[in-house]
């Protein structure tokens, strides 16, 4: 397929799931396995930081729900960006301290949000 990103683009996060990015300005988690909301926000945030260069008060958007991956050619991924302007996306407002139970486009939070929701257990070999 044409277009696909190249494995050395990828990012694993340290929950396992996989962050490729889209364009420029957009980027995709694409879920290991498991795949609750706060997950694809937590993977959103470490590879903000670690591959955007992020500080922990940049907002990341999500620009589009749960579909499928344009990288991978996978069943299931979640696209965000960190300038929703550049892709169309309006800011939805963040009235709730929590998260939504679903993927919303315009949703967003904090870097320093997203990483609340990652949850490490332990390393299994």
């Amino acid at each position: 397929m044409t277009g696909l990103s190249t494995q050395a683009d990828a990012l694993t996060t340290r929950m396992g799931d996989r962050v490729l990015p889209v364009n420029d300005v957009v980027f995709e988690v694409i879920p290991r396995g498991k795949q609750r909301v706060g997950d694809f926000w937590c993977a959103a945030s470490e590879y903000a930081r670690r591959e955007l260069g992020a500080s922990w008060s940049d907002r990341i958007y999500l620009v589009r729900g749960r579909g499928p991956s344009v990288t991978t050619g996978r069943k299931t991924a979640v696209q965000f960006s960190l300038t929703p302007e550049a892709v169309g996306v309006t800011p939805l407002e963040n009235e709730l301290t929590t998260i939504r139970t679903g993927l919303k486009v315009g949703d967003n939070m904090t870097v320093n949000q997203g990483n609340s929701y990652c949850e490490f257990g332990p390393v299994r070999p």
